[in-house]
Parts: structure tokens; C-alpha cells; sequence
């Protein structure tokens, strides 16, 4: 499946539908009153995170979505029905933008949640609702108000708790597969991994935690060079960091292991704060294992640890695995980026369109409230 974590989509709730204008036309009932009903509200457009997703591939073939507007009252004192809802399905951990502002306007994070990315118009109301005793044949009603439109963009951030960086092919994705269940594909040649993979580590006395493989990063990432640019931004959500090192290569690995962080820090200062496991890989090869050893003693003077591994044999993988899970237990978890402008309490739908009615209530007693100064002295009269 292709992996798409960017798309812009837009969209327009529903109208509200217009209210009525009828008369009561009975056998015997020369001037019936008004009997114009309300119209419906407008379709509101929600987004359910569903965790059986993992990218925003459907976005990438429609990008217009548009819900149903309310249908009109209709005579005989009857109201026209609300427009159903529209649901889009995203995958837990979308960013919700504004596209001319980009401004953040919902972090979705857990399964399950719903949020209103744009709300319907409210249905207008009958002429039945304007009759007073001086008014009794009111022939004008109220017209429904637009639905919400907006053209917005969304960003898929990974759940992951820890992900692995290093440059490519350092032996990230091998890590992952073997931590984890994940198969990502592996090969010896730089750039195997075009997309992030996601892995469940199960630690021995059943706690776990998400791992994440991103693509390798290269000098200049942070300007967009290689693939780094584009999936650095996943590395928001994570808890800690594995700087995994390649010691295979014939070079200055403290040189490799500065580069590394000088690019996560001019992406987002914050990455480079992040808690660092570090770990110089492929030393089940001789020549590796004396250039991982020189440089935990380099790490040393900088009072910072280095874990010697083998992906292939496996060898330090339960040191590794043991200081991970130190450094996620104390980690905290990363604030969500979120301004919820419609929230919607899950499990907890009805008191959300009861409020509906209530406003709608409200604004018919404005309405009334704003009515010519001689039909609101009528009401006061008794008849």
C-alpha cells in the first residue's frame, strides 16, 4: 500500500433547510392559521480516527467532500428532516490545518475520536413559529444557514513511541525486525526504506511499547535533501530516540553521530532534546566491532553511553532493549498540538444535539424578541 501522510482536502457541511410558509386548509376552517414547519439542519462533516488506518491514501484520489443539506418544513405543522452527518475516516495521529493559515485546529492522537471539522446550518423556522395575536397569518418564514466550508490540511504524524535514526543503511529497518514483528524490507543498499515502519516491541514482563524504522537521513535533510525532510516530522511524536550507528563503514562515526543530531536540531530544536539511546551497529563484522569500541570510548568522555550491537546475530540486543525501556518509562509523553474549535465528548452524542436544539430555541426567541414594536406589545395583552 502506498503511504501518503500529507493531503489537502475541502469541505462544505450541509445547508440548513429553508422553514415553511403554509395556511391550515381544512373543510370548515375558513381562516386557518400558519402551519409552515422548520427545516432541517444541515450535515455536519466528522472526522473518526480508526486505527485500522495507517495512511491518508483515500484523501489522495477525492479531495472534495460535501455533506447533505436539511430538507425544507414542509405544511401541516410538520418540521423537515436533519441531514445525516458525513463521517471521514483518518488514521489515529492526524494533524488538522487550516491551508491558507496553517494553523492547527485539531491533534486526533486517540482511536475512536470524533471531531467536527465543519458544522451544518441550522434549519430555519416555520411561519407557525411567528404568529402572535395581532399577526395571525404571518407569510414569511426563516431561511436555513449555510454549513461551514474550509479547505484544510492534514498530516499524518506515526504513534510511535521510539523511533531509530541513523543515516542509510545503518541497519534500521534489521533492527526493527528484530525488536519487533514488523517485516519491513530490508536490503544492502542506502534508501531501502522509502516509507516508516512500525513495529510492537513486547518487553519481557509484558509492558511494550511502538517502534518506529524512518527512511535514512543525509546531510542537508533538514533542507529537504534525501527522504529525511519529509518523514522528520514523525519524530514529533516520539517519546526517545535510537541513534543507531553504522560501524561497518571506514570513517570518523563520532563525525557521523554529530552530523546526525546538528540535522535533527535545525529540523526542530525539540528533536534534538529528546532522551538518545545510542548504538553502533554490525559488530558481528571484526573491523566494526574496533570502530564501535573507539567510539564508546569517544561517547564516554562526553559522558554519554553507547550500546555495541549486532541486527544480524543479535548480540547487545537485550541491553539495548533494556535501556529503551528505562528511557520510555521516564520519558513523558509529548503534548498534543490541539485547538478544538467543534469538540464532540466520545460516547456522548445526544447531549451534543440536544444543545442543537436548544440554540435553535434561543435564536427563535431572538427573533421574536427583534419583531416590530407593535407586535411585540400584542404579546403582552391578553386576549
Amino acid at each position: 500500500m502506498q503511504f501518503i501522510d500529507e493531503t489537502e482536502i475541502f469541505v462544505k457541511a450541509g445547508d440548513g433547510g429553508a422553514g415553511a410558509v403554509a395556511f391550515r386548509r381544512e373543510k370548515f376552517v375558513p381562516r386557518g392559521g400558519p402551519s409552515g414547519g422548520d427545516g432541517g439542519n444541515g450535515g455536519d462533516i466528522v472526522l473518526e480516527t480508526d486505527e485500522r488506518l495507517t495512511t491518508l491514501l483515500d484523501f489522495r484520489f477525492k479531495r472534495e467532500y460535501r455533506a447533505k443539506n436539511g430538507e425544507p418544513g414542509r405544511g401541516r405543522d410538520q418540521n423537515g428532516h436533519a441531514a445525516p452527518e458525513l463521517v471521514l475516516k483518518v488514521p489515529p495521529g492526524t494533524l488538522v490545518r487550516d491551508a491558507d493559515t496553517s494553523e492547527v485546529l485539531a491533534d486526533l492522537r486517540e482511536n475512536g475520536r470524533r471531531w467536527v471539522l465543519a458544522k451544518g446550518g441550522r434549519g430555519g423556522l416555520g411561519n407557525m413559529n411567528f404568529a402572535t395575536s395581532t399577526l395571525q397569518a404571518p407569510r414569511f418564514a426563516q431561511p436555513g444557514t449555510e454549513g461551514e466550508e474550509k479547505r484544510v490540511r492534514l498530516e499524518l504524524r506515526l504513534l510511535a513511541d521510539v523511533g531509530v535514526v541513523g543515516f542509510p543503511n545503518a541497519g534500521k529497518s534489521t533492527l526493527v525486525s528484530r525488536l519487533s514483528r514488523a517485516k519491513p524490507k530490508i536490503a544492502d543498499y542506502p534508501f531501502t526504506t522509502l516509507q516508516p515502519h512500525l513495529g510492537v516491541v513486547q518487553y519481557r514482563d509484558g509492558r511494550s511499547f511502538v517502534l518506529s524504522d524512518l527512511p535514512g537521513l543525509i546531510e542537508g535533510a533538514h533542507r529537504g535533501a534525501g527522504l529525511g525532510h519529509r518523514f522528520l516530522k514523525h519524530m514529533a511524536r516520539c517519546r526517545a530516540i535510537i541513534h543507531l550507528i553504522d560501524a561497518s563503514q571506514d570513517r570518523d562515526l563520532a563525525t557521523d553521530f554529530d552530523a546526525i543530531n546538528r540535522e535533527l536540531e535545525l529540523f526542530d530544536p525539540a528533536l534534538r532534546r529528546k532522551p538518545q539511546i545510542v548504538a553502533a551497529n554490525k559488530i558481528d563484522i571484526p573491523e566494526a566491532r574496533e570502530r564501535a569500541q573507539a567510539l564508546r570510548k569517544k561517547l564516554k568522555r562526553r559522558k554519554i553511553d553507547a550500546h555495541l550491537v549486532s541486527g544480524a546475530t543479535g548480540e547487545g540486543l537485550d541491553e539495548l532493549l533494556d535501556a529503551t525501556m528505562r528511557v520510555v518509562d521516564s520519558a513523558p509523553l509529548p503534548a498534543p498540538l490541539e485547538r478544538d474549535a467543534h469538540p464532540i465528548v466520545p460516547g456522548n452524542g445526544a447531549p451534543i444535539a440536544a444543545a442543537m436544539e436548544d440554540e435553535r430555541e434561543l435564536d427563535s426567541r431572538a427573533r421574536v424578541a427583534r419583531a416590530p414594536a407593535k407586535v411585540r406589545r400584542s404579546r403582552g395583552r391578553r386576549t
